[in-house]
């Protein structure tokens, strides 16, 4: 699947939220977007999925573009283009496999989730998928009973319900601890190597682009001023990226599970020395 990206903006009265970007995507891989909070990473990734309008541009994947769609063709690329948020967008009260089964709602329709008519094979499918990721123990509990890190879990099986051809996720470990955070970048790596599903995610945390990405893209008031892998990645390229001063260091952004052992691991050794 080829995906080009051609020029999408997207303006909000005087502001443009996102300033002409373009990418293209020949095969499938683990992108990184990266860059402070209001870059435009969360419209871009919307624009992408069709939660939210291009103001101009198109996107075009497989010589079609996905931003002239409407209707039931829309939905049908919505589908194909699952999307995971920072806060799970899951229901509370519902069991576990019943969120699950909520990413077939583009293709079973919203009674299946109202009067619970799902059939023995979608309700397995969701097991499997569950049990993949670690936590079918969890099936039967209500959504709110589980730790943040398992929710994220969840709205991971939610997307592979739908088994999509490319996964968005936006911010998925910004509201977790660095244990757990670890946990879902693992599971969305996982997926990308196992399944071959291109996998893009908005990321605050310059470690965590490195260490899991194959191809990182830094964005600044809109646009896009990096496209590289992990490598070029320098203190100074990310300084850059943040609009940062000369001060910058990445240890502000950092959510490495080492770093903070490490920390840890200082913290006791001065304990131990007054």
């Amino acid at each position: 699947m080829r995906i080009e990206a051609q020029d999408i903006t997207r303006e909000f009265g005087s502001t443009r939220a996102v300033d002409r970007a373009s990418f293209v995507i020949e095969r499938p891989m683990m992108i990184g977007v990266i860059g402070s909070s209001g870059a435009g990473k969360s419209t871009l990734l919307r624009m992408i999925n069709r939660l939210t309008d291009a103001s101009a541009g198109r996107l075009v994947v497989d010589g079609r573009d996905m931003l002239a769609l409407r209707g039931r063709e829309k939905r049908a690329w919505q589908a194909e283009c699952a999307m995971i948020f920072q806060q799970f967008n899951l229901v509370p009260r519902l069991d576990v496999v019943s969120n699950v089964l909520h990413g077939l709602l583009n293709k079973r329709g919203m009674a299946s989730a109202l009067f619970n008519m799902w059939s023995r094979a979608d309700i397995d499918r969701a097991v499997q998928i569950l049990d993949r990721l670690g936590i079918a123990e969890q099936a039967v509990k209500r959504a709110e009973a589980l730790s943040g890190g398992q929710q994220q879990r969840v709205a991971i099986a939610r997307a592979l319900m739908q088994d999509p051809r490319i996964i968005l996720a936006d911010e998925p470990i910004a509201s977790l601890d660095p244990m757990n955070a670890q946990v879902v970048m693992d599971t969305l790596r996982r997926i990308h190597d196992e399944d071959g599903r291109t996998v893009i995610a908005n990321l605050h945390t310059l470690d965590t682009a490195r260490r899991y990405c194959d191809r990182v893209i830094g964005m600044r008031k809109g646009r896009i001023v990096f496209d590289g892998v992990p490598e070029q990645l320098t203190t100074g390229v990310a300084r850059d990226i943040y609009g940062a001063g000369i001060g910058f260091t990445e240890a502000t952004t950092s959510t490495a599970i080492e770093t903070e052992r490490a920390r840890n691991a200082d913290y006791a050794a001065r304990l131990m020395a007054d």
